[in-house]
């Protein structure tokens, strides 16, 4: 079985207000990337690395990765694209063929073996799921004007997370819709936001939510860096 991990690090982080790209600031001494790319690289699951990344950092991640005993397994740096979705269809497209893919944020570095376990016995049954964990915080739907809509039962709203992972053929298929329809869904203001939202939009396969780590947060803004350096002490 082939299962692909696909990494995400062509963003900008503007929110982190620094020159460094948040993929690349450090964690107590290791770029917040490098935890993404050891976890996967461990995993028995995976059996190739795509990491996704702005043009002018491939040769460089290449070399930190691809060219050295580091990753344990099959690993290339390829090009992102202008959106996030953009840059998993661009890893999809450079995929001949495989089982499962595994779509993951750069920015969370604080992935699991449990939760890739977890997320590879659930996706072979429901062909689809997303990691998340349930909201502490009550949540408040907003009006045009910001005024309170409606307050939706917190027992049911989820924090969505990565990894997502789905049967490689059902999520290309999505993304080839997506694509397809891209100016459509953008005149009328849709905007993608997640890979899920992706298969729920384009395939009728219900996406199964399972439950991730509320370690598992993603680096967005400089108070992010600081909890991080905490968490980091639990990272093998």
């Amino acid at each position: 079985m082939k299962n692909v991990a696909v990494i995400l690090a062509a963003g900008q982080g503007k929110r982190m207000n620094s020159a460094t790209k948040k993929q690349f600031l450090l964690i107590n001494e290791k770029t917040v990337l490098s935890y993404s790319v050891n976890e996967f690289s461990r995993s028995d699951l995976i059996t190739e690395l795509i990491i996704v990344t702005s043009v002018d950092e491939i040769e460089g991640l290449k070399k930190e990765y691809c060219d050295s005993d580091s990753v344990l397994k099959p690993c290339r740096v390829i090009e992102g694209g202008k959106e996030r979705y953009h840059s998993v269809y661009n890893a999809l497209k450079s995929i001949d063929d495989c089982d499962y893919v595994f779509i993951h944020d750069a920015a969370r570095p604080f992935l699991t073996q449990e939760i890739l376990q977890h997320s590879f016995q659930e996706v072979l049954k429901y062909q689809a799921c997303v990691t998340g964990v349930l909201s502490k915080d009550t949540v408040k739907i907003a009006s045009a004007d910001g005024f309170v809509e409606k307050t939706p039962d917190r027992s049911k709203v989820w924090i969505i997370q990565t990894p997502q992972v789905f049967s490689y053929k059902l999520i290309k298929r999505a993304y080839d819709s997506l694509i397809s329809q891209e100016m459509d869904l953008i005149n009328r203001g849709i905007a993608i936001t997640d890979d899920a939202m992706v298969a729920e939009t384009f395939t009728d396969v219900r996406v199964k939510l399972i439950e991730g780590d509320y370690h598992n947060i993603k680096i967005t803004t400089p108070e992010d860096i600081k909890i991080a350096e905490v968490f980091s002490s639990r990272v093998i």
